[in-house]
Formats: C-alpha cells, sequence, structure tokens
C-alpha cells in the first residue's frame, strides 16, 4: 500500500547547511569574520581593543544585517548585489542590434543641451516572432503566449468552486516544462471608441438617441481626460527549452551545449502543450486563445515600454516592415530633418 508524500510548496529554497544559514550566508559572514580577524591581528599592536571593536562592531553588524535580511522574498546582498550591477550597466539603452551609431554632425552642432548621455545597445532575450507568434529565445528555446479568460471564483458556489480547484490542479499536475501565468494592466485608448460613436450618433432614429450618444461620448472624454483607465489582461506563457538531440528532457545541459536554432520538432512540442492547456482548462470555463504574430510583437513591445503614449497594437509596422503608402495631404516634408532644426545665426549654415 502506497503512503503519500508531503512535497513542501517552496521547492526553490535554497539548502540550509547550518541551523538557518544557507552556504552563501555562511560563506558571506565567514568572509567578513576573516577579515575583521585579519584586521584586529594587523592593528592590535597599535590599537587598543576598545579603538577596534568601535569599528568592527558596525561592519560586523552591517555584514549580519545584508545576511540575514530579506525583502519581497530576496536577501538583502542578491539586492545589494542587484543595485550595483544596475548602477555599472548603462542606463539608456536603444533598440539597435547592428550597434550605435553617431549622431550626424548637424545634429550634434545644434544640440545646445550638451548632454553626455551614450546609449547602449537593447540586448533582449527575444530573437524573433514566427509567423505562427512562436518566439524564438534562441539558446533558451521558445514560448508560445495566450491569452485567458477569467472566471469570477466568489460568484460561484462552494461546489462550483472546488471544481474549478480541481480543474486548475489537473493542469499543474501535467506540466513538464515552466509556465509562466501573467496578469498585467494596460492603459486603454478611448479615442477609437468616442469617434464611432460621435459619428453613428447622426444615425440613429430618434434625436432623443442621438442626443444620449453624444452626452455619453461626452462622458467617456471627461473620463479619459482624468482618470487613467487601466484593463486587465491574463497571459498564459509557455516556454520549450531547446535541448540537444539524443538528450532526455529531464537531463540538464549547460546553456553553451544548446542550439542555436530551434527545430520544428520543439516548436510541435510548444504547440502540444498549447493544446493541452486548453482541453484541461476548458471544463472550468477558461478559454485560452494563442497570440499571432502581430499580437505576441505588440506584447513585447508593451512590457518593454508599458507608459507609452501610443500603445503597441497588432496593426503597428515591425522594425523590418517597408511602409509603401502614400503620407497624407496635411505631411510636412520640412518637418523632419536639417532643415526643421533652426540655425544659429551667429555660426556657419548648417550642412
Amino acid at each position: 500500500m502506497s503512503h503519500p508524500v508531503r512535497i513542501p510548496a517552496d521547492v526553490d529554497r535554497e539548502d540550509r547547511v547550518l541551523g538557518s544559514l544557507t552556504a552563501r550566508q555562511l560563506f558571506i559572514l565567514t568572509v567578513a569574520g576573516i577579515v575583521l580577524y585579519g584586521g584586529y591581528l594587523a592593528t592590535r599592536t597599535v590599537l587598543p581593543i576598545a579603538v577596534f571593536l568601535v569599528f568592527a562592531i558596525p561592519i560586523g553588524g552591517a555584514a549580519t544585517f545584508v545576511v540575514l535580511g530579506c525583502r519581497d522574498g530576496l536577501s538583502l546582498d542578491r539586492l545589494l548585489w542587484a543595485a550595483v550591477r544596475q548602477r555599472l550597466t548603462p542606463q539608456h539603452r536603444v533598440a539597435a542590434p547592428e550597434g550605435v551609431r553617431p549622431a550626424p554632425a548637424w545634429l550634434t552642432a545644434a544640440d545646445t543641451s550638451h548632454s553626455t548621455v551614450s546609449p547602449a545597445p537593447l540586448r533582449l532575450p527575444a530573437r524573433s516572432v514566427t509567423e505562427a507568434g512562436v518566439i524564438d529565445l534562441g539558446r533558451d528555446g521558445l514560448v508560445v503566449v495566450a491569452t485567458c479568460g477569467t472566471v469570477n471564483f466568489q460568484l460561484n458556489t462552494a461546489t462550483e468552486q472546488e471544481g474549478l480547484v480541481v480543474v486548475f490542479g489537473r493542469y499543474l499536475h501535467s506540466l513538464s516544462a515552466p509556465v509562466q501565468i501573467l496578469v498585467r494592466a494596460e492603459r486603454m485608448d478611448l479615442s477609437a471608441q468616442i469617434t464611432d460613436l460621435r459619428a453613428s450618433a447622426a444615425g440613429l432614429p430618434h434625436p432623443a438617441l442621438e442626443h444620449a450618444a453624444h452626452e455619453h461620448a461626452d462622458y467617456l472624454t471627461q473620463l479619459a481626460a482624468t482618470t487613467d483607465l487601466l484593463r486587465r489582461q491574463v497571459l498564459l506563457v509557455l516556454r520549450e527549452p531547446v535541448l540537444p538531440a539524443g538528450t532526455a528532457p529531464v537531463t540538464r545541459v549547460l546553456r553553451s551545449r544548446r542550439p542555436e536554432r530551434i527545430d520544428e520538432a520543439t516548436v510541435r512540442a510548444a504547440e502540444g502543450r498549447l493544446a493541452e492547456a486548453v482541453e484541461l482548462l476548458a471544463p472550468g470555463g477558461i478559454t485560452i486563445t494563442a497570440l499571432d504574430a502581430g499580437q505576441a510583437t505588440a506584447v513585447l513591445a508593451a512590457s518593454c515600454n508599458p507608459d507609452s503614449l501610443i500603445p503597441p497594437t497588432a496593426g503597428m509596422a515591425g522594425a523590418d516592415d517597408v511602409i509603401t503608402t502614400s503620407p497624407d495631404t496635411d505631411w510636412d516634408a520640412t518637418a523632419f530633418g536639417p532643415t526643421a532644426l533652426p540655425a544659429d545665426p551667429d555660426s556657419e549654415e548648417l550642412a
């Protein structure tokens, strides 16, 4: 007869080697103790023990606080190391996979701000998005992103809630690769709805309906101007790691041994996992819809720049797309380029 075995929920928790200390914490405290003891041996002939303790106690206390402290589930030493790395890395990054080129002479000559900002290329994990919406992560595998419907858990009865938990638990037990459930909020743009409402108001069969449509459009305009409108989106992110040929899925391999390109077998495996998620979550009333190439690109762009004034959409042109439509009649050809910059009367004309 088999016996149930309890599995800890925090499976990623570090092992404790001495009391409640992990190997990393014990190493940091040991190094701090060695440094303080070395300082004592070097200064014991010139400094009294009381004077040395005045300097040693704050240092030891700071090391202990950094090692044992925790914030948002992360130890303070990790947060401190992350802050140091963030400080040493370039603060301004631009999307330039070919490298950052220097600004033209006519632009730098007209710059009066004397800015010393030196942008660096932005290296993102995502390399490309296929036509099917699969995001290529290179050696890290690939990702399939899908939108998920939501279910109001509180409005269901106790029996229905138990059924939803069983459905979700069955899906969690079927997982064999990393999965991320992302709940993101993005700004809403009501300009299209307001424009359509005003345009269709004149065609309504009754003047009262037309008046109500205009009032509702005015209300939406005021609401968009005075309130930060947000909408919530739930995304299911399925990551399929890439393993060398002949390697078992449970075997961990070095990052450098992973292939540079994803193969069709990996793509089919990711699509199979998506179909499995659709099948297992459907009994709970959760609908899953895979994103196409444009929608997946828009999600990536919005995640990288959430405060953009123009929210990315699937209809926007990509970085490699060639725009062949003619400009509008109100286009001002002199609005950009060297002629748009005012020339300094005391200097020579800019080339």
